[in-house]
């Protein structure tokens, strides 16, 4: 399945490109979004496209073409923004886009463990190759303890049965080894499944997602990228970010008025762009988006 760029005319629109900018796509994924600009602005605008995951810079090669000069693609994840920039001697950028919502790549195909409806290895890590060095979803259900499982599940999940949920992983690894979503998936059924009977969520949903974002430091490495991108921005730069769950939306809104109540940033978005009923009817994923904007004022 083809990932579908989430509120693509809104996120553009809303930075008010001009001929002559440059942007950074934080989160190359598909090539959705860059692609969509140069369809717009060719070749009078420079793009830098950054992806941790290195199945995201190919597909988006693809899509965009290797041989336009104007686009630059780094397999980094956007918390280097700033090593990004010093290694290409750019001293400031124009304009900063984030969406951070997961690929229907990395949940279709990739094979690592994002999803809890295949039965793949619990990886979880936005890296296609992880080294022994980098956190895993496995070595955490693993190997950490019962509290701070509890407590991820919890602060990154919102999910109010993370004390049962982490209490039964604990048991469960002690009879053998957690391998693979469907026995984390069960381990999780077992334990709480009664409880989301009638509901619209699936029991894993919310342990899943906490698994993902503590694997790849998400919320920390989304505070880096707003705090180091507004450094780099040029006055009238802007920031649009999509985030797709609460915890995310809550970090953005606060630092956009931090940097409001600083007297150095412009809320563009009084209220977050979500998408039309058209956009969430096409594109059923995108119904949780929320697009936010600043603008930098000195």
């Amino acid at each position: 399945m083809a990932h579908i760029p989430v509120l693509l005319s809104e996120t553009i629109d809303g930075l008010e490109i001009k001929n002559g900018e440059t942007i950074i796509d934080g989160t190359l994924g598909g090539g959705g979004h860059t692609f969509e600009i140069i369809k717009r602005f060719g070749s009078s605008v420079r793009i830098i496209g950054l992806d941790l995951d290195e199945d995201a810079i190919t597909r988006a090669k693809k899509l965009i073409g290797t041989e336009k000069s104007n686009v630059i693609f780094k397999n980094v994840g956007f918390q280097d923004i700033d090593k990004v920039l010093n290694e290409l001697g750019i001293e400031s950028v124009d304009k900063i886009m984030l969406d951070l919502g997961i690929s229907s790549f990395q949940l279709e195909v990739a094979g690592r463990g994002f999803t809890f409806l295949k039965n793949e290895p619990l990886l979880m890590t936005m890296k296609k190759d992880p080294s022994n060095d980098d956190l895993t979803a496995s070595l955490i259900i693993n190997n950490w303890d019962e509290v701070n499982i509890a407590d991820i599940i919890y602060g990154f999940g919102e999910e109010k049965y993370s004390r049962k949920i982490a209490k039964a992983i604990v048991e469960a690894r002690r009879e053998k080894e957690i391998k693979t979503t469907f026995d984390l998936v069960k381990i999780i059924e077992d334990a709480v499944g009664k409880n989301y009977r009638g509901l619209r969520i699936h029991p894993a949903t919310r342990t899943f997602q906490a698994l993902r974002i503590a694997t790849n430091s998400e919320l920390m490495n989304l505070e880096k990228v707003i705090e180091k991108g507004f450094k780099f921005l040029k006055n009238g730069g802007r920031i649009a970010i999509i985030s797709f769950h609460s915890l995310e939306d809550r970090i953005v809104k606060k630092a956009f008025i931090d940097l409001k109540q600083k007297g150095i940033g412009k809320v563009i978005t009084k209220k977050p762009i979500v998408p039309s009923e058209k956009e969430v009817k096409l594109n059923p994923r995108s119904r949780s988006s929320k697009l936010r904007i600043i603008e930098k004022i000195l």
